[in-house]
């Protein structure tokens, strides 16, 4: 079976063309390239050279800037010399939507264009069209005919050239024939790469963006598959998730996607788009780069023969349900409080759980945690009825109260327990995935396959290996190869030195399982594992959840970068907008600043705010528009009544 990757077990980069982007080499193994994108006005010159200059100096090495019309694509030449005049020559890359004239121009001036094929050629009236075959290949070379002469402008310049599907922004053909797909985004690109590949033009990158981590990850993996079935070959790829939004929910959904693809060495440029100044882009990128540029050293894993499950499409896997954990409830969260001492009921408003003392109750937040692992000590208070506490197999051999605490015991104590022999409770027991081919280890799946063990058993799969979420995802195809239904707790451990890097290994490990359907809970531990970090832990737990669609607890935003096309201030837009409906749990909201990609990202928002001219606002439900052309000083109120209106509002707490 040809898959995605070279190896599910081993990690290798992706074969790939080589693309020259001015001095820049991309693709072939060479680094992981990170890049980010200006959201000055393009007129602006002195803005948008000084603000690439701090691009540039924060790592940048590409910069996109937005070419809407001729006159901005006319003054990338302007930009270009300045910053050479500087003294900068990284490569610019002019972003083109709608206009080929445009791409035309920038193409003969910068040393890369991006086009969209869901808007360069065809247009998205969000009309539902039958094509017939005949009518369908006319529009094709109607496609060859406007694409052709920006081809050969970038053989004879020595351009490079992105092809960019955005799932917000497919035409109304695609979605005739594919629908709203991942496989939809890959024909959407593979008809403009086949036009270049006669042409005998090959120096291109691709990507295939979505908001939604899901969609974006099958989408990239169908377009490796595509391009090495059809052409024999693969193009470099540019990595990125689309309107990810900004702070600590932007950085997980950017990591899930990126990350998980990344894992398996299929990238080979990166954007993560942030709500956000674009330099504040770059640490994070470095921060998922870095995962990579070390990975001869990694732990040997047995290789998959066959591979039992679909990469290309979300199906969670099938197990019994153990109490509250597996088969179709939605996974747990385990809080890591071993490195607390003497346990208060404050300690427990990090992970949802505010005590009131004059009522002797507790009130439980929508992001609470369902368990908390304590180690060798129990607290001395009464804990509120839906959280349990999990403790050390022997230390919990030494309590007087057995029926109210859960073990955790290792692979060889819970075999050598007689597990027949602890039914009727629920145990946890941990699976050392960096070490799957163990007596131990393999003793314990021979004990799960008796159906009496699994029904009171929960594996907690762990891995602190460089290539761990490879051999935990081997546990799980083992536990698929061998029919064992028992449900799986992934338990990331991060080493890393920083927070931020921390916050990227359990949303790129955890995600990156999720997303493929594995996992009925998650437990997140840092190395240090200190007592501070439970709210922290908490949140990036229920974010991760949240970014990969398996357990909504929060208001979800969909929310694009600013450009140089953003209509209004975005920044404080969506803080403003955040800052009113950010108790909407499920709601999903999407805030762009413009209609290049807003109304396409319609059809995963519940509603959307979308800027449609300088200070006016169209307010859409899903992808239909419902007011134009709103003065922004009203449109967050016009918002709120708009949810309200369609009995999505509830008033806060």
């Amino acid at each position: 079976m040809q898959l995605y990757c070279n190896s599910l077990t081993e990690y290798k980069r992706l074969a790939t063309l080589e693309v020259k982007v001015g001095d820049l080499i991309i693709g072939n193994f060479n680094p992981v390239r990170i890049q980010t994108m200006t959201t000055t006005d393009t007129m602006d010159t002195a803005a948008t050279v000084a603000q690439t200059i701090r691009c540039i100096e924060a790592g940048a090495e590409l910069v996109r800037i937005t070419a809407p019309s001729k006159k901005e694509a006319d003054n990338l030449l302007l930009i270009k010399n300045e910053l050479h005049k500087r003294g900068y020559t990284t490569p610019l890359v002019a972003d083109i939507h709608f206009t080929p004239n445009a791409a035309e121009i920038a193409a003969r001036i910068v040393e890369k264009v991006r086009v969209n094929p869901g808007n360069y050629v065809d247009k998205k009236k969000f009309e539902q069209i039958d094509y017939t075959d005949s009518e369908y290949l006319e529009e094709i070379d109607r496609i060859r005919e406007r694409f052709t002469p920006l081809v050969k402008i970038c053989k004879e310049y020595g351009t490079a050239m992105r092809i960019g599907t955005n799932h917000g922004s497919l035409s109304d053909r695609i979605m005739s024939r594919y629908g709203d797909t991942p496989m939809g985004m890959v024909e959407s690109a593979m008809e403009f790469l086949r036009i270049a590949e006669d042409l005998h033009y090959q120096n291109i990158i691709l990507s295939m963006k979505a908001s939604n981590p899901q969609v974006m990850v099958q989408a990239y993996r169908l377009l490796v598959q595509t391009m090495q079935q059809e052409l024999g070959h693969c193009y470099p790829l540019h990595l990125g998730v689309t309107e990810a939004g900004d702070g600590e929910d932007g950085r997980i959904k950017s990591a899930i996607g990126i990350g998980t693809l990344l894992e398996d060495g299929v990238g080979d440029t990166i954007r993560v788009s942030l709500t956000e100044d674009p330099e504040f882009e770059l640490p994070v990128c470095k921060d998922i780069v870095k995962r990579y540029t070390q990975r001869n050293d990694h732990t040997p894993i047995p290789p998959v023969d066959q591979v039992p499950y679909s990469p290309f499409s979300y199906k969670r896997r099938e197990t019994i349900h153990v109490e509250n954990v597996g088969e179709k409830q939605v996974p747990v969260v385990i809080a890591d409080y071993s490195g607390n001492t003497n346990i208060q009921p404050a300690d427990l408003n990090a992970i949802g759980y505010t005590y009131d003392e004059p009522s002797d109750k507790w009130n439980i937040g929508d992001a609470a945690a369902d368990y908390i692992y304590t180690g060798k000590q129990i607290p001395s208070f009464g804990l509120p009825g839906t959280l349990r506490v999990v403790v050390d197999a022997g230390y919990w051999q030494t309590l007087a109260d057995k029926e109210n605490h859960v073990p955790y015991f290792d692979a060889r104590s819970y075999v050598q327990a007689n597990p027949q022999g602890n039914t009727g409770r629920i145990n946890f027991v941990q699976f050392d995935c960096n070490h799957l081919d163990t007596a131990d280890q393999q003793q314990l799946l021979l004990q799960l396959a008796n159906p009496a063990v699994a029904a009171s058993t929960i594996l907690v799969a762990a891995a602190t290996c460089s290539n761990a979420m490879a051999a935990i995802r081997r546990l799980f195809i083992l536990l698929l190869e061998k029919n064992i239904a028992v449900p799986v707790i992934i338990h990331s451990i991060s080493q890393q030195p920083s927070a931020d890097e921390h916050l990227i290994h359990h949303a790129t490990e955890a995600g990156a399982l999720l997303l493929d359907g594995f996992g009925d809970g998650l437990w997140l531990t840092n190395q240090d594992n200190a007592a501070a970090q439970a709210a922290t832990l908490n949140n990036i737990a229920f974010g991760i959840l949240q970014a990969t669609r398996t357990r909504i607890s929060k208001t979800e935003y969909i929310s694009c970068p600013s450009c140089g096309r953003t209509l209004f201030d975005l920044q404080e837009t969506t803080a403003r907008i955040r800052a009113v409906t950010h108790h909407l749990k499920g709601v999903k909201i999407a805030i762009m600043g413009c209609i290049v990609n807003g109304p396409g990202e319609m059809a995963d928002a519940d509603f959307g705010y979308v800027g449609s001219g300088v200070g006016k606002i169209t307010l859409y439900k899903g992808k239909d528009i419902v007011k134009r052309g709103l003065n922004s000083d009203v449109a967050v109120n016009e918002l709120i009544n708009l949810i309200r209106d369609n009995g999505m509002w509830v008033e806060k707490n």
